[in-house]
């Protein structure tokens, strides 16, 4: 299919990441998804169908992005959706999972990027994940926060560096039906709902399609969009 969109979705192989391959996919992109396991991600891509790929890829070991990207060729729609838990606090800081996550996002996404930048379309839009961490810290996540601070000034400097390329974030509150959150006791849920003007939390469902309109709107740019139902507000 000649016209076939290719996106690259790194972190695609669960929760937002999955959920956004399996859209793209339905709609007839072409799709790359990548875990830290290379089987594991190919096993997804077959489970997702169509017309999808797994890589193995780590962010955290940049050295490594290149080659594993070697197979890519043009890029429509890139997503940097790879994240990793880490409760980590400045009395009781971890060095290794600090130096870890922040050359997971700050690093690492930096290298996707450049290692992609000569193959993106004209007129091609990357989508980073941040979290609303950012704003809003919470006892032991001191390198969660300062990331995805770092996530919020990198939209400015790509999307100038890289114009017409477009380059937004996404920076998703609690997403109360992903992986990381469904499992949760009720009572844990409820106290965030109680602070959402809108009264319930996000879904997976609100955040892929937050994502595909950061995709696909050709004006949007430079932007990070929260997705939180207002509960930075509160």
């Amino acid at each position: 299919m000649a016209d076939r969109q290719t996106a690259v979705i790194i972190g695609g192989t669960s929760g937002l990441g999955k959920a956004l391959a399996e859209t793209l996919a339905k709609r007839g992109e072409e799709v790359f998804i990548s875990g830290r396991d290379a089987a594991r991600a190919q096993a997804v891509a077959k489970e997702i169908g169509g017309a999808v790929h797994g890589v193995g890829l780590d962010l955290a070991q940049p050295q490594t992005i290149a080659d594993a990207l070697k197979d890519v060729g043009k890029v429509d729609h890139l997503v940097l959706a790879a994240i990793e838990r880490d409760e980590n606090s400045v009395r009781n800081y971890d060095i290794a999972r600090a130096v870890r996550l922040a050359t997971l996002k700050l690093v690492g996404y930096t290298e996707v990027i450049h290692t992609l930048a000569a193959r993106l379309a004209p007129n091609a839009s990357i989508v980073l994940f941040g979290g609303q961490a950012r704003a809003r810290p919470y006892p032991g996540s001191t390198t969660v926060t300062t990331v995805n601070g770092g996530v919020t000034t990198m939209v400015a400097t790509l999307a100038v560096e890289l114009g017409p390329v477009r380059v937004n974030a996404i920076h998703p509150g609690i997403v109360g039906d992903s992986p990381a959150w469904a499992g949760k006791p009720p009572e844990v849920l409820q106290r965030v709902i109680d602070r959402t003007p809108i009264k319930r939390l996000a879904t997976m469902a609100d955040v892929v399609a937050s994502t595909i309109f950061l995709l696909d709107n050709q004006s949007v740019n430079g932007v990070n969009l929260q997705v939180d139902g207002g509960w930075l507000l509160m």
